[in-house]
């Protein structure tokens, strides 16, 4: 079952990072990184055409209270998003009497390739596992997306199921690959 998330007034620091909710301030830092092609796309949705888009997306955030800001402490700039997600609970019934959720993010692509992502999604699953107490998390990417590929396996998920994406704001339907991170096994993996 999917577990309630309310990330408000949660703050998380790593040590380069520091994840806390959205607030009106960042939307230019929002766009800034949600306008460059290729980066909404890789997570299912098209790059921001204009401000106005990512003021709806930004709203959103604030309002659902399940997505962390990403801030860089080295200039203190928004740089992407980590989200807390319902995951499909029809594509997983054999987990109905678990406490999960799925993971998604997106990284500006100024910053790709530095290990940030890893860094920040290893924090964020420390927090829903040892605070929120979930049993488990899903985390999806498209096959043809082989940095968040990664970033799944140095997180720990291993696969569970090719499953079709349904990128409806892309208008296409997407292979992917749903992995899977057990509590348990989290916790084996950091003795």
């Amino acid at each position: 079952m999917n577990a309630s998330i309310d990330i408000e007034q949660k703050v998380i620091e790593t040590d380069r990072l520091i994840l806390r909710a959205f607030k009106d301030t960042d939307l230019n830092d929002l766009f800034e990184y949600a306008k460059v092609e290729g980066v909404g796309e890789a997570a299912g949705w098209p790059h921001h055409k204009d401000i106005a888009t990512s003021k709806v997306i930004l709203d959103s955030f604030i309002q659902h209270k399940k997505v962390f800001a990403i801030v860089y402490k080295e200039n203190q700039k928004v740089i992407g998003s980590l989200g807390i997600e319902k995951y499909k609970e029809k594509e997983l019934p054999e987990f109905k009497d678990l406490k999960g959720r799925e993971i998604g993010y997106v990284l500006s692509k100024e910053y790709w390739g530095k290990g940030l992502m890893p860094e920040a999604v290893s924090a964020v699953i420390q927090y829903l596992f040892e605070e929120l107490s979930l049993d488990f998390l899903v985390c999806g990417y498209y096959k043809t997306n082989t940095q968040s590929k990664r970033v799944n396996e140095k997180c720990g998920f291993q696969f569970y199921k090719e499953i079709q994406y349904e990128a409806t704001q892309l208008n296409q339907s997407i292979l992917a690959n749903l992995n899977l991170l057990r509590k348990e096994e989290w916790y084996n993996g950091k003795l």
